[in-house]
């Protein structure tokens, strides 16, 4: 695939990108893990290549909101089956609930979505399958005056990267690189 590690960064930030701008692509949602070992799928909604900064949505009452506060360890992983290349990514996380980054992520975002926040906090408990959202809302876009409630369980996970590990799966020989504070560098897979 690639012979130059300045090939494999680029590699890097051209897949976090398409991820955060295409929704299809299959870098659009990895697993995020969080120290308490706990991983679940989320939508990336913004990468930015000059701090290495990957921006998510989500709710301030989840479990993770709580763990990662203003700095946990998070670990990040894409994957695309096709082009059989892994991405694992390591950083510090922090939740925002507030100020312009959050401002811009709610304004960007449609009712559809915002309705999300308006239900039970993620975790509760139910007597039967539900989405948590209030029954005014299931299956309907909410107006700008009923989400005002919403807004305020609305949260971005913001995730400083520190280190990709670029792993390119082949029958003639897998091939991984790394990048971190000390640089890039090949290591066997």
């Amino acid at each position: 695939m690639y012979d130059k590690l300045e090939d494999v960064r680029a590699d890097i930030d051209r897949r976090l990108r398409q991820g955060a701008e295409v929704w299809r692509s299959v870098m659009h949602t990895p697993v995020v893990a969080t120290a308490d070992a706990d991983a679940r799928v989320m939508v990336l909604r913004e990468y930015d290549p000059a701090t290495a900064t990957l921006r998510f949505h989500t709710d301030g009452r989840s479990p993770k909101s709580v763990l990662i506060g203003k700095a946990a360890p998070v670990g990040v992983v894409f994957y695309d089956h096709e082009a059989k290349v892994q991405l694992r990514c390591r950083g510090t996380g922090r939740i925002e609930r507030s100020g312009p980054l959050v401002d811009g992520a709610w304004a960007q975002s449609s009712n559809f979505a915002r309705r999300c926040y308006l239900g039970d906090g993620p975790g509760a408990t139910a007597d039967a399958p539900t989405s948590g959202l209030p029954s005014a809302f299931e299956g309907v876009e909410p107006e700008e005056a009923d989400l005002v409630p919403a807004r305020e369980n609305f949260a971005i996970l913001l995730v400083a990267l520190e280190a990709f590990d670029w792993l390119y799966l082949a029958q003639s020989g897998n091939r991984r690189a790394l990048f971190d504070s000390n640089g890039g560098r090949w290591v066997t897979p």
